[in-house]
């Protein structure tokens, strides 16, 4: 089988599945790293194990997509459309769902620290045995998926950090 480059292979995830399939099978490691996936439709597409880390997403629609075990660090899925994927076991650190509508997705053993889920529509999704769920990031927006879905001492109640923000009446007068 033949050696593809990155772009390569995704001409072939987008224009022909099954050759991709035949690739992977063939290849432990798959680097589709910092590729622009955006505004495609895909299904039934098998990206298990691939880095998928700084690759673009946004706006796209993915249905029973497999992203276990990828690396999707710093990976953005804005505005996506993401129904029936898989990220069990996925490394999803700092990769940002903002505005994203998320439904009956799983996330078993996802590493879920720095994932940003700010106006996402999470419905449906499984998040129950997420890791690092104290460590996502979202907004009062935020439609989470009911209890049992959640792991058992997330709070899904939005509270901005005061702490962070300066008291500018006080530094006003150094300022001039």
């Amino acid at each position: 089988m033949p050696e593809y480059t990155k772009e390569e292979l995704f001409d072939l995830i987008v224009s022909n599945p099954s050759a991709y399939e035949d690739y992977r099978k063939e290849h432990e490691e798959i680097d589709l790293s910092e590729l622009d996936f955006s505004n495609l439709t895909l299904e039934g597409i098998n990206l298990t194990n691939a880095d998928l880390s700084g690759c673009s997403f946004g706006e796209s629609n993915f249905t029973e997509v497999n992203f276990t075990d990828t690396d999707l660090t710093s990976a953005d899925f804005s505005r996506a459309n993401l129904v029936e994927c898989n990220f069990s076991g996925a490394l999803l650190n700092g990769t940002d769902f903002s505005y994203a509508a998320v439904n009956y997705c799983s996330f078993t053993d996802a590493d879920m620290a720095g994932a940003v889920f700010n106006e996402s529509d999470l419905q449906n999704s499984d998040f129950s045995a997420a890791d690092n769920m104290d460590a996502v990031r979202f907004d009062e927006s935020t439609i989470w998926p009911d209890t049992d879905m959640l792991p058992e001492d997330f709070d899904t109640t939005y509270t901005k950090d005061l702490s962070s923000l300066e008291d500018d009446d006080d530094n006003s007068s150094s300022d001039y």
